[in-house]
């Protein structure tokens, strides 16, 4: 039995810790300065994370290389697992046409391009990123604006700050999901935690997007809607973390929030509408003074529509990269049923899956329990058997399971054949094929790091800050996902950190962990994966720089407002909205 000792080098907790901070470090170095790829970063880290095991913690070779095999799996199964699941659905609809009439009906539910940024960027945005998350919904959500009227650069910068309050949740609360499995809190408690911190940032993302847009103007003409679609996201949101389901969050939080933008909408005199043109005129302060890229949009791998062509009379043609005949979908009642009914197959296969005794019945018969072979840790502290040594192989019930579910219903409904429906699952393999990688990578990385002691030791040099501690927590959060590109990633790679640290300070556990999510969804517009994804969604490939300054400020003023919340939630001015 391994058991990592938290100052290894002469007793020194400071200068443990700076060894211990080493893979993180050439993580960030090679990825966020050196703009080496994530995969190849995280495979560097990955072996100055297991030199460092073995040259200052003393972990045996053995161990160090099955623990990050074992956080590689974890990183396969369950997460990818989900993402590649999730984003299968999302292909079917492009390479049927029926994601073209679903982007059509957007753009009918209003005329005010301030407002289709708040419903298309924010609402459905959250929705794709429910679903899948990993920088589709940045992809997608550009593409349709470019398609409803806007220029490239602003509706990439759009999606990027719109792609926030959602992330803690996506990919069917994959992150949350990752950040309770390797802290070892329960799901319930991490859940109702981040969903008591995220809707306040939801609440005023809306009001932004339009003064991104149209600048004080717009606040002034359309602040109530983009207000009430705000409060509303944010308290479904908060409902359905606390008290119905971790995987339907956002879902739910993004249906709400449109409708309730619809009906505001609908009310007269709710607000002041803008007149087609008028935006381009007064209100644009692009830098982008052509619409070149809005041509090449959904060219880059992975973009929205990739291969549609709207032929201007409302029919949608698609044609699914690898073959296949052209299908024509002319908007239609029927035709708008069918583009919605996706979404609705996901929202009913996880109600029903979550009923007590389907979901009971699911457990027994589809879990596995693996304690890993040959992996023997204990906790650095308590001396007990680490808990992150046990593998969970819960094939049937798992997320990425019925989201699998959800498409082979999704493929019966839409008549679409087992042949397009399989290019469609190899084309998503295709795309996700290096997002695979750096995720079983960085997984792997924080497996060694955690099971070798190396994350316990910077947790308990983290802390030493005190008073300051609530107040930063956010911040590493922020940088995690910044540099990764991944809230998944970051709460991997710090959420043990994050809950070692509340435990030596006095803090309760729940508070930092999910302040570590809650703060790294607003990293998210910054970091050189999405910040790339949407430079090339939009054709502005070389831009990204442009792009980071346009979206910098956004991103640290959100983060200044998430650290002031947590740091009032660990006193008594706010100490009432933790758990109970």
């Amino acid at each position: 039995m391994f058991q990592p000792v938290l100052d290894p080098l002469g007793g020194s907790l400071g200068w443990s810790s700076l060894v211990a901070a080493l893979p993180l470090v050439v993580f960030f170095v090679l990825l966020g300065v050196l703009r080496v790829q994530a995969w190849l970063s995280g495979m560097a880290s990955l072996a100055t994370a297991i030199v460092v095991a073995v040259a200052a913690y003393g972990m045996p070779v053995g161990q160090s290389l099955n623990s990050a095999a074992l956080g590689a799996l974890f990183g396969l199964f369950p997460i990818m697992w989900i993402v590649v699941n999730a984003l299968w659905v999302y292909q079917m609809t492009v390479d049927t046409g029926h994601f073209e009439v679903l982007r059509r009906s957007f753009g009918k539910l209003s005329d005010d391009q301030r407002l289709q940024a708040v419903i298309v960027a924010f609402c459905f945005g959250a929705l794709l990123e429910a679903l899948a998350g990993f920088g589709a919904p940045v992809a997608i959500s550009a593409v349709m604006l470019i398609a409803l009227g806007f220029k490239p650069f602003k509706a990439a910068a759009v999606a990027l700050v719109a792609n926030t309050a959602p992330v803690a949740f996506g990919a069917m609360g994959t992150p949350v999901i990752t950040l309770s499995e390797l802290t070892g809190l329960p799901l319930e408690d991490v859940s109702s935690m981040v969903g008591r911190q995220t809707p306040m940032l939801a609440a005023v993302v809306p009001v932004l997007l339009v003064y991104m847009v149209d600048g004080r103007r717009g606040v002034r003409q359309t602040w109530w809607p983009a207000l009430a679609c705000g409060l509303a996201f944010a308290v479904a949101q908060f409902v359905t973390s606390n008290f119905l389901s971790v995987e339907l969050t956002d879902v739910v939080a993004a249906l709400v929030a449109v409708g309730v933008l619809v009906l505001v909408m609908r009310i007269r005199g709710s607000y002041t509408p803008l007149p087609a043109g008028a935006l381009t005129d007064s209100a644009s302060d692009d830098p982008d003074s052509s619409a070149d890229g809005a041509g090449s949009a959904g060219s880059a791998d992975g973009g929205a529509g990739a291969g549609a062509r709207d032929t201007g009379n409302g029919t949608a043609t698609q044609k699914p990269e690898g073959g296949g005949t052209d299908t024509a979908v002319e908007d239609s009642r029927g035709a708008a049923v069918k583009a919605y009914l996706p979404y609705a197959v996901i929202i009913i296969v996880f109600a029903v899956t979550k009923l007590p005794a389907v979901k009971t019945v699911l457990e027994e018969k589809g879990t596995i329990l693996y304690n890993w072979p040959g992996l023997h840790v204990a906790d650095p502290v308590s001396g007990k058997p680490a808990a992150s040594t046990v593998f969970k192989f819960d094939w049937l019930p798992a997320t990425g399971t019925m989201l699998l579910l959800s498409g082979v219903i999704t493929a019966l409904l839409l008549a679409v054949s087992p042949g397009v429906a399989a290019r469609s699952y190899k084309r998503t393999l295709h795309q996700l094929r290096w997002a695979i990688l750096t995720v079983a990578t960085v997984l792997a990385l924080a497996y060694v790091m955690n099971l070798s002691g190396q994350t316990s030791t910077i947790g308990h040099f983290i802390a030493g800050a005190g008073p300051a501690l609530a107040f930063l927590s956010p911040v590493l959060g922020w940088l995690g996902v910044a540099v990764t590109g991944s809230d998944t990633s970051a709460n991997a790679l710090f959420g043990i950190l994050q809950v070692t640290a509340a435990k030596n300070s006095g803090y309760a556990p729940e508070l930092l962990a999910a302040a570590n999510s809650s703060g790294g969804v607003l990293g998210k517009m910054l970091s050189p994966q999405n910040l790339a994804i949407a430079a090339a969604a939009t054709g502005l490939g070389g831009r990204e720089p442009e792009l980071l300054r346009k979206v910098v400020g956004w991103s640290l003023a959100l983060l200044l407002l998430m650290c002031v919340l947590v740091f009032l939630q660990s006193t008594s001015v706010l100490g009432w909205m933790l758990l109970s």
